[in-house]
C-alpha cells in the first residue's frame, strides 16, 4: 500500500485479441444488464414500504434559528436526511461523510426542482458544524441535533447505557460495540403531507448509499477499480491529499 491508502495493485488481466474481448464484454454486458434490473425491482420494493408516521417532537439548531423537523422540508413534501458522523466532542467531520457529501452539492438544485429537500444531521453543535462547513467549501443544509434523541431514535448514535451492553443496534443488526463508532452514518427519508403529518418513509445504513457517491461509481469502471485495501482505505478529506500528513481516522462506510 503506497502513502495515499491505495494497494499496490497487482495486473495480470489476459491480453487478447478485439474479437476475444467482444465476447467477453458481451458476457458482462449480460450480467449489467441483470444488474438494472435487478435495481430497478429494489427501487419499486423501496417506495411501496410501509410508512411509519412521526410522533415525537424534534429540534435542531440551524443558521435561520431552532427549528423542527417540519421546518427542515423548507416548504417542501419530502425530506432526505444524510446522518454525518460528527459527534459533539469531535474536532472535525468523518472522512468518509465529507467523501460522500462531497458529491452533494451539484444535484441540490434538480433535488429541490423535485419537490425534494436534502439536510445534513450531526450531534456536534452548530458553531463546530459552521466551522467544518467553510473549511470543506460547502454550503448545503447542515443542522445540529445536539440536545435532541433524533439521532438515537434514527439508529446512528448510541447511549452509554447501550455500548455498555456490549452490542448495539445498527443497519437492522445487532454489532458489537468494538466494531463500531459512538456515531455512525446513513441516511433517512421522511414526507410530509398536506395536512401537515409526518411519516417516516425509508433509511439506509452502512454501504446502503453508497450508490451516491459517484466517483465509486467511476472508480468501479477505471481499468484498477477502487484499488482499496479495505472500504474506502484510500479516502482523506479532500484538502488533505495534497501536503498535508496522512490521517488514520477511519472511513464511516460498512
Amino acid at each position: 500500500m503506497d502513502a495515499s491508502g491505495t494497494a499496490k495493485a497487482v495486473v495480470d488481466n489476459p491480453v487478447v485479441d478485439r474479437e476475444a474481448w467482444r465476447e467477453a464484454r458481451l458476457r458482462l454486458l449480460e450480467l449489467e444488464k441483470q444488474e438494472t434490473r435487478l435495481r430497478d425491482t429494489v427501487r419499486a420494493a423501496r417506495q411501496a414500504l410501509p410508512w411509519i408516521k412521526v410522533e415525537a417532537e424534534y429540534r435542531f439548531d440551524t443558521r435561520s434559528g431552532r427549528q423542527d423537523l417540519r421546518g427542515l422540508f423548507d416548504g417542501r413534501s419530502q425530506l432526505l436526511v444524510y446522518h454525518f458522523m460528527f459527534g459533539p466532542d469531535w474536532d472535525e467531520g468523518c472522512i468518509g461523510c465529507s467523501f460522500f457529501c462531497d458529491h452533494i452539492e451539484g444535484a441540490l438544485p434538480h433535488l429541490n426542482n423535485h419537490d425534494v429537500t436534502w439536510v445534513a444531521v450531526s450531534r456536534a453543535p452548530l458553531s463546530k458544524i459552521e466551522t467544518y462547513r467553510q473549511r470543506m467549501g460547502w454550503s448545503f443544509p447542515w443542522v445540529s441535533s445536539f440536545g435532541s434523541a433524533f439521532n438515537y431514535d434514527y439508529g446512528v448514535s448510541f447511549s452509554d447505557q447501550e455500548r455498555a451492553s456490549g452490542s448495539v443496534h445498527y443497519n437492522y443488526r445487532q454489532v458489537e460495540t468494538d466494531q463500531i463508532a459512538n456515531e455512525e452514518h446513513g441516511m433517512s427519508s421522511f414526507y410530509l403531507n398536506p395536512t401537515g403529518e409526518i411519516f417516516h418513509t425509508y433509511s439506509t445504513y452502512g454501504r446502503g448509499g453508497e450508490e451516491v457517491c459517484g466517483t465509486l461509481m467511476l472508480l468501479d469502471r477505471a481499468p484498477l477499480g477502487r484499488n482499496e485495501t479495505s472500504t474506502m482505505s484510500f479516502l482523506k478529506r479532500h484538502d488533505e491529499y495534497e501536503g498535508k500528513a496522512d490521517t488514520a481516522a477511519p472511513s464511516c462506510c460498512r
